[in-house]
């Protein structure tokens, strides 16, 4: 997983059709109204109004998932963070969540009822963790 970038979304919470169409711009890279719907419509079961499409565009955009900007007569949406950002973002926010609501008690307790191979998982982070704060603190 990538580090965290600098930038964030101001608003992280996403409805069902906001990550469908997020995650078509991200494999698209950039992408106007017209490729969005066209995509969404290639599955013959999906309706979707041409005018859906722009407000969730425009929605992401005010989220501060997408930039989007004008190029002739048409728009043009891009992401502002990748996905592997985006799932670094939104790992951290969850952790630091969780953390904010659970005393060490019960940040313990859940942990003790991981399976062996999450304690492994936790073993090489708090690994990691060092090797990441001894180079911090050799740049010192």
């Amino acid at each position: 997983m990538p580090p965290l970038p600098d930038y964030r979304p101001k608003q992280l919470s996403l409805g069902p059709l906001e990550t469908e169409i997020l995650n078509i711009v991200w494999d698209m890279g950039t992408a106007t109204v017209k490729d969005v719907h066209d995509q969404i419509l290639a599955d013959p079961d999906r309706e979707l109004a041409y005018a859906s499409v722009t407000t969730v565009l425009r929605r992401l955009t005010n989220k501060g998932w997408l930039t989007c900007h004008k190029q002739g007569k048409a728009f043009y949406w891009q992401p502002l963070v990748s996905r592997k950002q985006a799932q670094a973002i939104k790992s951290y926010d969850q952790l630091h969540r969780f953390l904010a609501v659970s005393n060490p008690d019960v940040v313990a307790s859940f942990a003790d009822s991981l399976d062996t191979a999450s304690l492994e998982q936790l073993s090489e982070i708090a690994t990691r963790l060092q090797a990441i704060r001894k180079k911090r603190e050799e740049k010192r």
